[in-house]
């Protein structure tokens, strides 16, 4: 099919020491993390559309009046209070790991799952951030010296999640963003250890898994006013109207992470981020084979908005782009 690529295909012409991107991104963990510099820096990139102040995770404290409920998923749990009650009752209220709680000051890193990470053999580094966040199902297995193997936590939609019981570790977070009705009661499934009745699968555009190989006490909800605030604030899509909403543009799930690192971390770091859209023939993942024209066709997403949001965030300083692929600083050094 002509979405497919050769898997040997390097994205990147492979410049002068490749070294650098290696280089760069050593030199942002020597450096002195800055607190509280992530939230600052994007309320003054975007004022009264950043809020500083946001839960990364649903609490068991739930608010019936709160914004939390003024849309429907994926921006809101509209009209799903006792949904929302029943399942957070199964789940832990968030706490980081007492480590990470007694450090002052914590770096993120976002693991997308662009090809620009082939080569680059950043897996070490990234493994020495505070809090790694991988993405859907992009695997660890197999791929470890250029994406790491660390995973502080695994953020995913049902049918984005790992088939694999192998890409879940006993010591991560799944961290379920939740995009329609039907995803509650597999989440509920999953962390109840339970099997799915066959007729819901229906109600999912591609398989998804039948069992979470984790504890209980390692599941979170994302808050979707993340969700909310990513999309028609940061990125300012329309407004979702009635029942065009089916229509209505989401972020990824590699935007949706970003916003949410900077609730998580001092410092946030992107890598594996960046689609090249006028490249239509270069690989679109690390691990497989789908080209890049793959993603031209999809309405669900604004890719060339997201880009032009990262650019500026890069170019503003407010988060690092460690593998080149949204604004590459490292390869703009002579010599």
């Amino acid at each position: 099919p002509p979405w497919l690529c050769h898997k040997s295909d390097s994205p990147i012409e492979h410049f002068h020491g490749l070294g650098r991107a290696q280089k760069y991104a050593k030199g942002i963990l020597k450096a002195e993390c800055r607190p509280s510099f992530a939230k600052t820096k994007w309320s003054k990139l975007f004022p009264n559309r950043y809020s500083a102040d946001l839960l990364p995770f649903i609490t068991k404290d739930i608010d019936a009046q709160s914004d939390l409920f003024q849309y429907p998923p994926p921006f809101g749990f509209r009209d799903l209070l006792e949904k929302l009650q029943g399942l957070v009752q199964l789940l832990p209220e968030f706490n980081l790991p007492a480590e990470l709680q007694l450090r002052r000051c914590k770096r993120c890193v976002v693991v997308g799952s662009s090809s620009v990470l082939r080569g680059l053999e950043l897996g070490s580094t990234f493994d020495h951030f505070d809090i790694v966040i991988r993405l859907n199902d992009a695997p660890v297995q197999g791929y470890t010296n250029d994406v790491g193997k660390k995973t502080t936590i695994r953020m995913t939609y049902p049918e984005g999640a790992a088939l694999s019981p192998d890409e879940y570790f006993s010591n991560s977070l799944f961290v379920a963003v939740l995009f329609k009705t039907v995803d509650f009661a597999w989440l509920k499934a999953m962390v109840k250890n339970e099997t799915l009745p066959l007729w819901m699968h229906l109600f999912f555009w591609k398989n998804v898994p039948t069992k979470i190989p984790i504890s209980p006490r390692r599941f979170q909800i994302l808050n979707p006013v993340i969700v909310k605030e990513t999309a028609l604030d940061i990125l300012q899509y329309l407004e979702p109207q009635g029942w065009l909403f089916w229509r209505q543009k989401v972020p990824t799930i590699g935007m949706i992470a970003a916003v949410l690192a900077t609730h998580l971390c001092d410092e946030v770091s992107l890598a594996g981020f960046g689609y090249d859209l006028r490249q239509p023939n270069t690989p679109l993942h690390y691990y497989d084979s789908k080209c890049m024209v793959a993603m031209v066709g999809q309405t669900m997403h604004n890719v060339t908005r997201e880009t032009e949001i990262l650019q500026q965030l890069v170019r503003e300083g407010a988060v690092s782009d460690l593998s080149g692929g949204i604004d590459c600083h490292f390869c703009k050094e002579q010599g």
